[in-house]
């Protein structure tokens, strides 16, 4: 397996809880800290291609529900990826990059069965 990569905010509750495993089980990562250096089109293109734009949104989040309404409308995948441009911290977190694909979220369980298919 290739290095993994882990891509979110640090301070995240979520992605501390993902890295912390990911030690646990010793796999080596490295991290992509949206607060230190943005996301680019390309990739979140490829998770959206991959997984689906309204995957790689979090509209639970604080950033999302606080837009205003008028773009929040009519979203497609276009729209979502310049809105997340914008603001990074609307992306779901954790997003792993196994190499070859990557996983969204975290939950031991999903990780677990995941990575020993990898």
């Amino acid at each position: 397996m290739s290095q993994l990569t882990i891509y979110g905010i640090k301070a995240c509750d979520t992605m501390k809880k993902a890295m912390v495993w990911l030690q646990e089980q010793e796999l080596a990562f490295a991290l992509h800290d949206y607060k230190k250096q943005p996301i680019d089109a390309a990739s979140l293109e490829r998770w959206c291609n991959e997984h689906g734009w309204e995957t790689i949104i979090n509209r639970r989040g604080t950033t999302f529900r606080k837009l205003d309404d008028a773009r929040k409308q009519d979203l497609d995948q276009d729209k979502a990826i310049a809105l997340l441009l914008e603001n990074n911290s609307m992306i779901k977190r954790p997003v792993l990059d196994l190499g070859t694909r990557t996983l969204v979220g975290f939950k031991p369980e999903y990780y677990q069965t995941e990575l020993s298919q990898s």
